[in-house]
């Protein structure tokens, strides 16, 4: 008999949980609350609203691709103990269920729950309805912090206070990034900017710029589709192809080269969430203005 790749895991995890012994409590044993987060930036929302209440386990780690990466068991017996699992949602977090299967009482939150959505088919498997990158809008984070904070209180609600007092704090803080990066766009003389794959589509509907993505629905770009991004560079001077760390970067570079111009790394899971926006920020509107002396 065959049997499918997805059971046998889930087996596993059950019998790492039953020789561990993790269960779903409150609270772990500093007395914090037990969360799970499927990327970085969500961890950083969730510290910044939860404070020293909190214990957050991130289930995508550093370099990962969101899209494509699977937790192995011992990570997912990890954060088999939280209380709540804070997603994405918008299609995501494909392992999901598996989470779930391995522990029955988690609260699952959809911190994207009440946001404006792109559409968006150029992922990996060219099925998702809509963009998932909403966390790369700050105005969308700060609907994601409030869906956080509500989590939290309604779990904990004796310290539903201390929960609301620093959501209240972070929003202010993203309110003034808001404005920044409104400011630093709003110079920018060329509003269109390439990147490899497709994460900046939120933060370009912010601050009315154009994403023009080197990808193709989630797959490497044949040779037509790396002549047009290279004629849509030359015709808008564009010098600057942003890329992630999460992908391959020689596409990005065979396009520079062909433009005589240069990559630039930036990190759509950067967990430090407010100087990272700052940063690239910054790198668009100095790639909008060296294209405008060309």
């Amino acid at each position: 008999m065959k049997i499918r790749r997805s059971t046998i895991v889930v087996v596993v995890f059950l019998i790492l949980l039953t020789a561990c012994g993790c269960t779903a409590p409150p609270h772990d044993g500093g007395g914090k609350m037990g969360v799970a987060v499927s990327i970085l930036p969500l961890a950083e929302f969730v510290e910044r609203v939860g404070g020293d209440k909190v214990n957050v386990k991130v289930l995508i780690p550093s370099g990962a691709s969101s899209h494509t990466y699977e937790p192995k068991p011992s990570e997912m017996v990890d954060a088999a103990g939280a209380q709540i699992f804070f997603k994405v949602g918008v299609g995501l977090e494909a392992f999901e269920d598996k989470l779930i299967q391995v522990n029955s009482n988690l609260s699952v939150v959809d911190t994207s729950a009440g946001l404006s959505l792109l559409e968006g088919s150029s992922e990996h498997d060219g099925a998702l309805e809509y963009d998932p990158h909403v966390w790369l809008s700050v105005r969308n984070a700060g609907k994601m912090v409030e869906n956080i904070c509500s989590a939290l209180s309604a779990a904990d609600p004796e310290n539903s206070d201390y929960y609301v007092q620093n959501r209240e704090d972070y929003i202010a803080e993203l309110d003034i990034l808001d404005a920044e990066l409104q400011a630093s766009t709003s110079s920018m003389t060329v509003k269109k900017f390439i990147v490899f794959h497709p994460a900046w589509s939120y933060f370009a509907r912010d601050y009315g710029l154009e994403q023009i993505a080197i990808e193709v629905e989630g797959k490497e770009p044949g040779p037509k589709d790396i002549m047009e991004v290279v004629e849509t560079a030359k015709q808008n001077n564009i010098k600057v192809i942003f890329a992630s760390p999460q992908f391959s970067t020689k596409t990005a570079e065979v396009i520079s080269r062909e433009i005589g111009g240069g990559v630039i790394l930036i990190d759509p899971l950067e967990k430090n969430y407010t100087a990272n926006m700052r940063y690239v920020a910054a790198e668009m509107s100095k790639a909008s203005g060296e294209a405008q002396h060309e």
